[in-house]
């Protein structure tokens, strides 16, 4: 919860901020709210990107404005009606949030991952598939998976991704109420005892980061078991989902021949939490032409970017567009820049820049740093 001395902060900043919300909870966002900025309290921003989900630009402008704000816009709202009117009883609804390059998929991620953590949900969150599968080899360390022939695990990745899913979660994994179904034997002086708390599943994975690709494989099914039970409601969010589903990865065996996403276990693990064969959930994911950034893409669609595997994956789900700013949204943003001291000349300059940049959120942003 929001610190009493945080709310009335926040509350005074915007009554004279024409470009600002007092309203800081993303479950009571609603159109009145559209085009403005809400302000993330440092404690809770931590605990949710503190391990990543915010662009690396982005974070960088947080730092040089001093806050994390971030802008409520139609997509999100639209995306927390669906799911505030799902019923939870169904099998879980996929979400693909789509749009051009820099139109703010990620940061609609951002603000959906917000209201899941005030509606308390159990969130399972992949920041970046590409960070797994597309970065450099030499950044990597792979191993072949010692319990799926023909798979190859990435335990240092793991164990940052489990590091990152006990920061979030951190509240609902204290009280211990989510406990495993069974037994699960790591070697022969390791082993998690049926009944354990959810949590030392989790622990384990941290602190034996060889087993770590298997404890995620495990944490997913208990999760699943978990939501169909109703002992909690779960939220998955990934970004760069696409990514799973380009033919060919950066990751290279001893012979240098290239690894496919297929044979990667944390692949065929987030999969299998996409499905929609659990209830008392929703699956946010987004298709994006910066996952995979040095294909030749020519359009920023899901049926083009999820390729045919990827899309009958998903099959069905709801798309939702990620555009450019509205004219609101523009001017709201300008105003922000202007009082972050981001943008400054005559007011003439936002004419100009709203044609240079085409409403474009990220090129309007990297259009102003410089002025």
């Amino acid at each position: 919860m929001l610190s009493r001395s945080w709310r009335h902060l926040c509350r005074r900043y915007s009554q004279a901020a024409t470009f600002r919300t007092a309203e800081l909870s993303p479950a009571q966002h609603n159109e009145k709210q559209e085009g403005l900025f809400y302000t993330l309290n440092p404690d809770l921003c931590k605990q949710l990107f503190g391990h990543g989900g915010l662009p690396k630009s982005f974070k960088q402008q947080t730092k040089t404005f001093t806050e994390t704000a971030i802008m409520v816009r139609q997509p999100a709202l639209d995306l927390i009606n669906c799911i505030r009117s799902s019923d939870m009883s169904q099998p879980a609804i996929r979400y693909v949030l789509y749009g051009e390059k820099g139109t703010g998929k990620s940061i609609t991620m951002a603000h959906l991952l917000h209201y899941a953590h005030e509606e308390g949900f159990l969130i399972v969150h992949v920041p970046w598939v590409s960070e797994w599968l597309r970065r450099l080899p030499r950044h990597k360390e792979m191993v072949n998976s010692p319990t799926r022939e023909g798979f190859v695990d990435l335990p240092i990745d793991a164990a940052a991704w489990l590091i990152h899913f006990k920061s979030q979660n951190q509240t609902l994994l204290k009280s211990n109420d989510l406990k495993i179904s069974k037994e699960y034997v790591w070697s022969k002086r390791e082993k998690t005892e049926e009944g354990s708390p959810l949590s030392a599943l989790v622990e384990h994975g941290i602190t034996r980061v060889k087993y770590a690709c298997d404890v995620i494989d495990a944490l997913i099914d208990e999760i699943k078991i978990l939501s169909n039970n109703k002992q909690c409601k779960t939220f998955v969010a990934i970004d760069g989902f696409n990514s799973f589903f380009y033919p060919l990865t950066r990751l290279n065996t001893p012979t240098k021949r290239k690894v496919t996403p297929e044979e990667v276990s944390l692949t065929t693990t987030f999969l299998k939490l996409t499905t929609n064969d659990w209830t008392n959930g929703a699956i946010v994911v987004s298709a994006d032409q910066l996952a995979v950034p040095d294909a030749n893409q020519e359009s920023h669609f899901p049926r083009y970017l999820l390729y045919k595997k990827g899309f009958e994956h998903l099959d069905p789900f709801v798309p939702i567009k990620v555009g450019r700013y509205s004219d609101k949204e523009f001017l709201s943003c300008a105003e922000y820049y202007r009082d972050r001291l981001w943008l400054r000349g005559p007011p003439e300059m936002e004419t100009e820049l709203k044609f240079t940049s085409a409403c474009n959120p990220y090129r309007f942003m990297e259009q102003c740093a410089p002025l």
